[in-house]
């Protein structure tokens, strides 16, 4: 549920809505709004409360009328705030004109390649470093990430060469660690429904970017995202990073270009693709991040390592200093035809 305001509304009036409200034991938000002063009610409404709320509401002086949210998501729907979100870190803008491209390794795997990394993508273009110090592997004897040591390669790497960096927390307890070295957490796919981790990441205020599970519909996306928001976050980001395909002979996952206008349409949060795990083949990533640019995506997280057969994970999706280098001038001519930029 939403109130809107009267322009000419005073501050009690505005106070008197907000304590009636409270008194019914929910939460309220005042929203950001031009000309109008706008309480959002997060909480869920108690279907024998919503009728009379409404009349007590819309009784109050000041308040123009109040409008139903039908999504079962609040904070983060486009019913609840009409503007984009537009996330600000360090200088660097996720959601406005610019897409933003995070790249970097699966896996940060040694200083040397890091640092190696880190160069490349900067000099082509990218402004986040991506890089994995924790990795979720399907199996128990795969790589696993450097850890502690991985985080500190990871920021020593981003400082050296002035990128935001972006790594995967993976337990509730990490969410300290991973922030203090991190700008960004990523809460991958397999845990987008780990309500701990949400949580936990929720309360830190730092920025998150969310994938979508490879199995979850855009309702469920969103309501993860909405741990996140309710919890006290309000950076936000949602990454469409691939569902799981009817044939795997050709690709490991199908990157649901739908979703990106979707999404715009139900949420006011940044949208990020991610055609690297949405295709799992490395020839394919440039054209699936060009159709993501054009769909509309905020921003693009790419795979790119040194010596991809050389990577301990994910070699197979990642492209080489040059090919990155080649895509990211593509992603230029994309980007200026429909008035944006990289």
């Amino acid at each position: 549920m939403m109130v809107l305001m009267d322009a000419a509304a005073t501050a009690k009036q505005v106070q008197d809505v907000l304590e009636c409200i409270e008194a019914h034991g929910m939460q309220t938000l005042r929203l950001p709004g031009d000309e109008h002063v706008a309480i959002g009610i997060p909480s869920a409404i108690p279907p024998e409360l919503r009728e009379p709320l409404t009349q007590k509401l819309t009784a109050l002086p000041g308040v123009d009328h109040v409008v139903q949210i039908s999504r079962p998501y609040k904070l983060a729907s486009r019913e609840f705030r009409r503007q984009d979100t537009v996330i600000k870190i360090k200088g660097v803008e996720i959601g406005g004109q610019r897409c933003v491209v995070m790249a970097g390794p699966c896996s940060v795997e040694s200083r040397n390649q890091i640092m190696e990394a880190a160069e490349t993508v900067k000099r082509a273009g990218a402004r986040i470093l991506r890089g994995g110090a924790y990795k979720p592997r399907t199996s128990p004897y795969a790589f696993q990430g450097l850890g502690a040591e991985g985080l500190d390669l990871l920021k020593e790497a981003g400082e050296a060469h002035g990128l935001l960096t972006i790594t995967e927390v993976m337990s509730p307890d990490d969410v300290p660690l991973v922030a203090s070295h991190a700008d960004i957490l990523q809460i991958g796919a397999r845990n987008m429904q780990n309500y701990a981790l949400l949580i936990a990441a929720g309360k830190s205020g730092h920025p998150v970017m969310l994938k979508r599970g490879p199995s979850a519909s855009l309702d469920e996306f969103l309501l993860a995202a909405e741990y996140l928001l309710f919890h006290g976050t309000d950076s936000v980001m949602l990454c469409e990073r691939g569902v799981h395909p009817l044939d795997r002979t050709y690709t490991r996952n199908t990157l649901d270009l739908n979703a990106v206008p979707a999404l715009k349409q139900m949420s006011h949060l940044p949208v990020i693709v991610d055609p690297s795990h949405g295709t799992g083949v490395a020839r394919y990533v440039p054209a699936m991040a060009r159709a993501g640019l054009a769909a509309g995506a905020d921003g693009l997280m790419i795979e790119v390592h040194p010596r991809p057969r050389e990577a301990l994970s994910d070699g197979a999706q990642s492209l080489t200093p040059e090919q990155f280098a080649n895509a990211m001038a593509e992603l230029g001519r994309i980007a200026e035809a429909i008035g944006r930029s990289v």
